[in-house]
């Protein structure tokens, strides 16, 4: 694990995200349309970025891999290196990590992680299929276990664990949608009710079609740099004061419990330990809610509710926005959209937005801290990261 003693302190100076959802343009083209947003943001120039560290996961679906060359090749600034990562839907955290990490080093005092994913051409069933690749295929997608019936068998054991009903993870959906409604780079902006997702077609049962995430194309960048680079530069930037990794068995057969993501646990704590804080600090967060089921196991893994007790909040209203502790401002995947590649960099963008006085009528009311929790696959990896302003 990263040191505090160790890292020169490291910072967001500028976010940019191109809206979520079905795009028509390249993933090229749209890659390159979140990094000019970001480095314009920062208010730098191409020339002064070091590296680019890229996330994708299916770039071959586009007929684009090997994208950082060509990224860095249309700010002019070919002789940069880049580097691309896939770590299924956690790229974007794992990406934004390894950007951390090589400032904090002090190997560059200025580079961009930029994620991105072009899918929704390719058709649901072909999506389906490479979104199956990232599970332990040989145990679950090969055997036709797609990642709403794995989440479905989480769901399920939840539901019999716990005082749970199918209605209060509809209540996740619907909160969800009404921050997302406020969000316009949103997926989909509109607001639903209870009835809606009830109402809504079985994907695996207990979850519907609403308390299922949509498939996204989407491009989100932010520059990370050191804190002479941020104050030479005079721009707004957060600092980044916590970061954390953590795995958990690839197929969900080889864990003591289905209600828990153990990578969430492992990473946070790290996180929480660098930041020299606790989940009671953390006034938002940016969790992983690819199903319903999956946001109210975030927050309790995360530390912010006991097990169990996440569905309690959700049913009394207490992570919604300016609540008790406002859980995904920006709509979440389920509402803002989920293009893999892109997710975790997405946390970000939202967490500089709010911290920056940038979020519009989703801002979170006297926000300082902001943590961001995205995993791949089942969360068989993870990446946590904290935020304060500054």
């Amino acid at each position: 694990m990263l040191s505090a003693n160790f890292v020169e302190k490291v910072c967001v100076l500028g976010a940019g995200s191109t809206k979520y959802g079905k795009l028509s343009e390249s993933i090229a083209d749209i890659t390159t349309q979140a990094s000019v947003a970001a480095i314009e943001s920062a208010g730098i120039e191409p020339k002064e970025v070091k590296a680019s560290y890229i996330s994708n996961v299916f770039g071959v679906a586009d007929k684009q891999v090997h994208i950082g060359p060509v990224l860095m090749s249309r700010l002019g600034i070919p002789d940069r290196p880049s580097l691309t990562i896939e770590s299924a839907c956690g790229s974007g955290s794992v990406s934004f990590r390894e950007a951390y990490a090589n400032i904090a080093a002090g190997f560059y005092d200025c580079l961009i992680a930029t994620g991105v994913e072009k899918v929704t051409h390719t058709g649901t069933e072909w999506t389906t299929t490479y979104f199956a690749y990232c599970s332990d295929f040989f145990y679950e997608g090969q055997a036709g276990a797609s990642f709403p019936g794995l989440f479905a068998s989480m769901a399920r054991a939840y539901l019999t664990e716990f005082d749970a009903t199918e209605e209060d993870f509809a209540k996740v959906a619907v909160k969800n949608h009404d921050n997302g409604y406020l969000n316009p780079k949103a997926h989909m902006q509109k607001k639903i009710s209870v009835d809606d997702v009830m109402k809504s077609p079985v994907v695996a049962s207990p979850l519907k079609l609403y308390d299922c995430c949509p498939f996204s194309d989407g491009a989100s960048s932010v520059v990370l740099c050191s804190e002479k680079f941020a104050k030479e530069h005079g721009g707004d930037y957060i600092e980044v004061i916590g970061s954390g990794r953590g795995g958990s068995p690839a197929a969900l057969q080889g864990r003591e419990h289905l209600t828990t993501i153990p990578s969430t646990k492992i990473a946070s704590e790290q996180a929480y330990k660098m930041a020299g804080l606790t989940p009671k600090d953390i006034d938002f967060a940016e969790v992983h809610d690819c199903f319903t089921i999956a946001e109210v196991v975030d927050t309790e893994d995360l530390g912010f509710f006991e097990k169990g007790q996440g569905i309690q909040a959700v049913r009394e209203d207490r992570t919604k926005l300016n609540s008790d502790i406002s859980i995904n401002p920006s709509g979440g995947l389920k509402s803002k959209g989920h293009p893999i590649g892109a997710t975790g960099i997405g946390q970000v963008v939202e967490v500089y937005d709010q911290l920056t006085g940038k979020a519009g009528e989703r801002s979170v009311k006297d926000a300082k801290i902001g943590l961001t929790h995205n995993f791949g696959a089942t969360g068989a990896s993870c990446a946590v990261h904290i935020f304060q302003s500054v």
